[in-house]
């Protein structure tokens, strides 16, 4: 499939998902393209896969929806986590944007890779990658991800971790998959108020080197025989 073409396709479907959650909290056009500083006919085009997103532009809606934003990037295949607090300000939005332009500069200069192989790998033109990087203009979150592939980079390597409220948020929300992942009897075990103390044990034991652990063990063995 050429490049274009699959993006479209993404689009297509990051679209559908968005509105998919946008109906399901109720929100409408005029309210979700306010938090983007866009008017709803943008929110519309960019579900209907007319107009490509950004990486923050979805942190962003995805944050405001209470949606994980991993429902975006596994097509819909995420569990819903806590509910965000506040929004935070646009100023957050363009801060991403200039964040993921540093990112993109950092890793294709440690790849060793001139603007203009890291363009032609990544289907685009150079003067396109060169306003990206200087943060001139937000990335499409499909072109993005084109580039990670021709960059041999995760996605996540983009997103931001536990820097900021949205970020924050992420991190809660990876927590709390990764919480409900755990079998039931362990789940079980973590929310009992009263086994707080083993559970600083645990965290305490992680620590010890190998030998200190060893250590401890042999104590035991002796008190116990």
């Amino acid at each position: 499939m050429a490049q274009p073409e699959k993006w479209t396709l993404r689009q297509k479907i990051i679209g559908v998902l968005l509105r998919q959650a946008r109906l399901e909290v109720g929100k409408t056009l005029k309210e979700c393209g306010q938090v983007l500083g866009f008017s709803s006919g943008v929110v519309s085009a960019i579900e209907h896969g007319k107009r490509a997103i950004s990486l923050p532009e979805l942190e962003m809606l995805a944050f405001y929806l209470s949606v994980p934003l991993d429902f975006f990037l596994n097509d819909g295949n995420a569990p819903s986590g806590p509910s965000p607090e506040e929004l935070p300000s646009e100023e957050v939005l363009m801060l991403r944007h200039r964040i993921i332009a540093a990112l993109l500069h950092q890793a294709r200069s440690e790849q060793g890779l001139s603007q203009k192989e890291l363009a032609e790998m990544a289907g685009l033109s150079k003067r396109r990658l060169s306003q990206y990087e200087q943060g001139q203009t937000p990335i499409p979150l499909v072109e993005l991800e084109a580039m990670t592939e021709a960059l041999d980079v995760p996605l996540t390597y983009f997103l931001d971790e536990g820097i900021g409220p949205i970020g924050e948020h992420q991190q809660r929300e990876r927590e709390w998959r990764q919480f409900t992942e755990l079998p039931p009897d362990v789940r079980a075990f973590v929310l009992e108020p009263v086994n707080l103390s083993y559970l600083r044990m645990a965290m305490h034991l992680s620590q010890v080197p190998a030998d200190g652990l060893r250590n401890i063990a042999s104590s035991l063995l002796d008190i116990t025989l």
